[in-house]
């Protein structure tokens, strides 16, 4: 591993850049990577590309009627259960190219062994890309993960923007309360939503940093802010694609770190709740409705990843 440490004009002397300085380069990797992500999700109506997710609940089940009697418990039919798949996270990969070097002068410079040299691009990669790349993979939804995706039951988040106004996920469950023996037949399925899951892109914050020096002929030269900050975008959106090790993917319940809240499938667990109406002495009717306390049936992560 070889990071470097850059040389830069203070206005009177030529200086090594301190620790922080360093940080805040990166810091503005970050941001740079934020205005042009290359790995990029999206929401769609079905068929995305990250894994599927299934959202379950009870219905009542089908009512029973006789003309002599209330039908048994035991003859009714039991609550079913309604399955709803979630695909609509798509995940897309812009197509990169790796930042050229071609006189070997491109890159920021560094003292070592008595001369100035320039920057290797494994120089640049160790010293400013692959500390970004490590910021952007964790699990915090801060500026330093600015470019990359999270999940919130809100659909309005500071510091964020939201991706699409439809949900990437819904948990609902059988709405008890609009379940009553007065309306046998009741509908069999009839909902209520208990949360709904966003996916949000987390915005960048264009951070202040002081600009190396480089060789520009046979002269050092300070970088101007467009030419570094071209630099690095390249170089960062590259390297997110197509050094391994680095690239960063997203994936459901799959390897990475979390992103977000997690979304939550519940369903009430009940066996059923028997119910009976008399109409006439000719129609007996009965009905199992959904009932039961919430338990937790699936729990799903969007996730990033390095790889």
């Amino acid at each position: 591993m070889a990071v470097r440490t850059p040389l830069y004009w203070d206005g009177s002397n030529i200086k090594e850049m301190s620790s922080a300085q360093i940080d805040q380069i990166v810091d503005q990797v970050v941001y740079q990577y934020s205005l042009n992500p290359s790995v990029s999700l999206s929401v769609v109506g079905s068929a995305g590309s990250l894994d599927s997710m299934t959202d379950t609940r009870k219905t009542a089940g089908a009512a029973s009627t006789s003309t002599t009697g209330f039908p048994s418990e035991s003859t009714t039919a039991e609550p079913g259960t309604v399955t709803v798949t979630y695909d609509k996270i798509d995940q897309s990969t812009a197509s990169t190219s790796q930042i050229t070097d071609t006189n070997n002068k491109a890159f920021p410079v560094f003292y070592s062994s008595g001369s100035i040299q320039s920057m290797s691009l494994t120089d640049m990669q160790d010293t400013f890309l692959e500390p970004a790349i490590d910021l952007l993979t964790t699990g915090s939804t801060g500026t330093q993960q600015a470019g990359t995706y999270f999940i919130s039951t809100s659909s309005s988040v500071s510091g964020a923007t939201l991706v699409s106004g439809t949900p990437v996920f819904t948990d609902t469950r059988a709405n008890t309360a609009a379940y009553t023996d007065s309306g046998i037949p009741e509908t069999l399925d009839q909902p209520t939503t208990i949360n709904n899951y966003y996916l949000h892109r987390i915005n960048g914050s264009d951070t202040s940093y002081t600009a190396p020096l480089y060789i520009n002929g046979t002269d050092l030269q300070t970088y101007t802010d467009a030419a570094f900050e071209t630099i690095l975008q390249n170089g960062i959106r590259h390297m997110a694609t197509s050094t391994t090790g680095f690239r960063i993917s997203y994936n459901i319940n799959g390897t990475g770190t979390n992103r977000g809240t997690a979304m939550i499938n519940t369903v009430l667990n009940g066996s059923g709740d028997y119910q009976t109406l008399f109409v006439n002495a000719d129609d007996y009717r009965a009905q199992e409705f959904p009932n039961g306390t919430a338990v937790t049936a699936n729990t799903y992560y969007l996730k990033i990843n390095k790889s």
